[in-house]
């Protein structure tokens, strides 16, 4: 056993091993996140293009001019709000009543529950390359159902009007885990007196539901929604995988369009513009979602 008087030897080792021990998740994070937004900031300001490495240069403001006269621009941010406000409503709806139902004492729980949140730990390009067999035109899962049941076989992800909601289906599966997962703790931690005392004066389901549930896991949902929002905007792999933004860009979210400018195109200028944009979306977004809801903060 050691002593106290041997840990107390060392008191300078003692004040700078909390710091130590931080070290590795600073620097992964000065790595990979503030070097990575800095750069991006610097790059904004340059003529930028993989294809024109002599006109190289410091240009000022001019991408950010460039970007009010983007045609694309305005159509990839409304085509990126609506899926974040269909995929984060869908997974929110159905996370909860999933969540609710695996709270519930059942037989075979525990396989219920792996398989509700096995999509949440594949990838994102798998679960697209999943997803795009399942819609395949020719040899499709969802085409030969159709077939058996005499109904007439749709282009999934090549038609205008289905595209969409396709991916929608694919993000759900995937997505749907994270809300159920984050819920389902948050009423683990409900005691179960609070639930007898409610059913001894009488109330009903719904009511336990939408006034003691629903307020007791409030900030747990409000944190799983906003976590999903931002993701669901900067969302690239499996759109691209699935539809490449296509049919006729019906798919082409900002995060994709982005990502189209600065790696496809190679013009890393304008794509470093359009990533600060995107980083000042999702900071007054942030800052609008938590003051509305007053996240973290007690009712008066």
């Amino acid at each position: 056993m050691v002593s106290n008087r041997t840990l107390n030897r060392k008191p300078g080792f003692n004040t700078w091993l909390p710091y130590l021990l931080i070290l590795p998740a600073v620097v992964f994070l000065v790595t990979f996140l503030l070097y990575p937004m800095i750069r991006a900031l610097i790059n904004s300001f340059f003529n930028y293009q993989r294809t024109k490495p002599k006109q190289y240069g410091f240009i000022g403001l001019e991408n950010y001019k460039a970007l009010f006269q983007d045609d694309d621009l305005l159509p990839s941010l409304l085509i990126s709000l609506k899926w974040v406000v269909v995929e984060v409503g869908l997974q929110t709806v159905i996370g909860l009543m999933a969540a609710l139902l695996l709270n519930r004492r059942m037989k075979l729980q525990g396989v219920l529950r792996t398989v509700i949140f096995v999509p949440w730990a594949i990838s994102g390009v798998l679960t697209g390359i999943l997803w795009m067999l399942i819609f395949d035109d020719n040899f499709g899962l969802i085409n030969n159902v159709f077939e058996m049941w005499g109904l007439t076989p749709r282009s999934w992800l090549g038609n205008t009007s289905l595209a969409f909601p396709s991916v929608v289906i694919a993000e759900l599966w995937r997505g749907i885990p994270f809300l159920a997962i984050t819920i389902l703790a948050a009423l683990q931690t409900i005691p179960d007196e609070v639930y007898e005392s409610a059913k001894m004066d009488g109330a009903n389901r719904a009511t336990v539901l939408f006034r003691i549930t629903l307020p007791l896991i409030k900030e747990s949902i409000m944190y799983a929604t906003l976590m999903r929002c931002i993701w669901a905007f900067q969302s690239v792999d499996l759109i691209m995988t699935m539809t490449n933004g296509g049919p006729l860009g019906v798919t082409t979210t900002f995060a994709l369009y982005m990502y189209e400018t600065s790696v496809t195109t190679g013009n890393y200028g304008y794509g470093s513009t359009l990533a600060m944009l995107s980083f000042l979306i999702l900071i007054g977004f942030t800052i609008a979602y938590l003051k509305a809801n007053s996240y973290g903060m007690e009712d008066n």
